[in-house]
């Protein structure tokens, strides 16, 4: 396993690589500026799940933002930085807890360098970022265009050259909005380094595509032992990202806890809005404390033997619905009235 491997790297109280868990990152999409609106928006990503941030600093008043923020949130920080090195000393210097950095982008090897001195300095790492769209001239003549191996190839440079300087407190990150090519990019680099990797399919689109992109890419990489931490990026409300990033964790057994909602697809059997009242069963589950699966079946005829797996579960029936548990019927309620029995009985759960 890859990542029973890396190195491990600490990021504010946070600790990645060597076996850690896999841990859950997002990005907000306010100006970093605003501190009310961003501080706002990562406390709502905590609630949600979320494990480390990411704030855009474009402008020295943006990392000048950083230290007021962190000092309203809980979790760790991280600056995102394009093009003015600047802004990444001035990020540093107000607390970030890791940068971000494209060493390709923000103005040559010297400037490169004193990033990486003032980052050694306070002890912060580094997260080494190269995106398809940002590979070098050399690099798309050689492969002919963008491919797995040049994506490496532009990571591995650039690492090296960090670690030329004395530093080695890095996590990488390579990204394709292509899936394919990130699943092959991913199985290539964990094989040349310890780094801790950062896994994500980048510019995968809205709720619906970007979820089925990040679920097979995201989760194809992770089952081959590659990743230690992921975003889920998608064109949206980021505490979606959350959210699919936890299921995605969840299925592949790399993360407990929480409550799973499994569903049948409904058919022509099915006399309740099964649809609604599996989406309300979703959303009502999320603030209750337990490890349990909760089945939400469409008729009586299925219900009992489909969810026998699921620790609880109700199944529809004509105006009427089932509570069981285990897979065993414990007794019949009203439709309208087996969400609030089905919360009951959670709230009230002595296993």
């Amino acid at each position: 396993m890859y990542r029973e491997h890396t190195k491990t790297v600490r990021i504010g109280d946070r600790v990645i690589g060597g076996g850690n868990p896999v841990l859950i990152q997002s990005m907000t999409n306010t100006a970093t500026e605003d501190i009310e609106g961003t501080t706002a928006q990562i406390l709502a990503l905590e609630a949600a799940g979320c494990e480390i941030v990411r704030c855009t600093v474009p402008t020295i008043e943006a990392a000048e933002a950083l230290r007021r923020i962190k000092e309203r949130i809980h979790i760790p920080l991280v600056a995102d930085i394009h093009f003015d090195h600047k802004m990444a000393l001035a990020a540093i210097e107000n607390g970030a807890d890791k940068i971000r950095i494209n060493p390709g982008n923000i103005g040559g090897r010297e400037k490169v360098a004193d990033v990486v001195r003032a980052a050694s300095e306070r002890g912060i790492p580094i997260r080494v970022g190269v995106n398809s769209g940002s590979l070098e001239k050399g690099l798309l003549e050689k492969y002919h265009g963008v491919t797995a191996e040049g994506i490496v190839e532009s990571a591995l440079d650039k690492v090296h050259m960090i670690e030329d300087m004395g530093y080695d407190n890095l996590v990488v990150s390579i990204k394709s909005s292509d899936v394919l090519t990130c699943i092959r990019a991913h199985e290539l680099l964990a094989a040349q380094t310890e780094h801790p990797l950062h896994v994500g399919i980048t510019e995968s689109g809205t709720l619906l595509s970007g979820n089925i992109k990040s679920a097979v890419g995201i989760g194809i990489i992770l089952y081959e032992g590659i990743g230690d931490t992921i975003r889920v990026s998608l064109t949206g409300d980021p505490t979606e990202e959350i959210r699919s990033a936890k299921l995605i964790l969840r299925s592949l057994g790399l993360r407990k806890g929480g409550i799973e909602v499994v569903s049948c697809p409904t058919c022509g059997r099915t006399k309740i809005d099964l649809i609604s009242l599996a989406n309300q069963v979703e959303q009502m589950v999320q603030d209750i404390p337990l490890n349990l699966k909760v089945a939400v079946m469409g008729c009586a005829v299925n219900g009992p033997g489909e969810a026998k797996e699921a620790d609880i579960g109700i199944a529809g029936g004509i105006g009427e619905g089932l509570l069981i548990k285990k897979g065993e019927i414990v007794r019949k309620v009203p439709e309208d009235e087996l969400l609030q029995t089905l919360r009951e009985e959670l709230l009230n759960w002595q296993g």
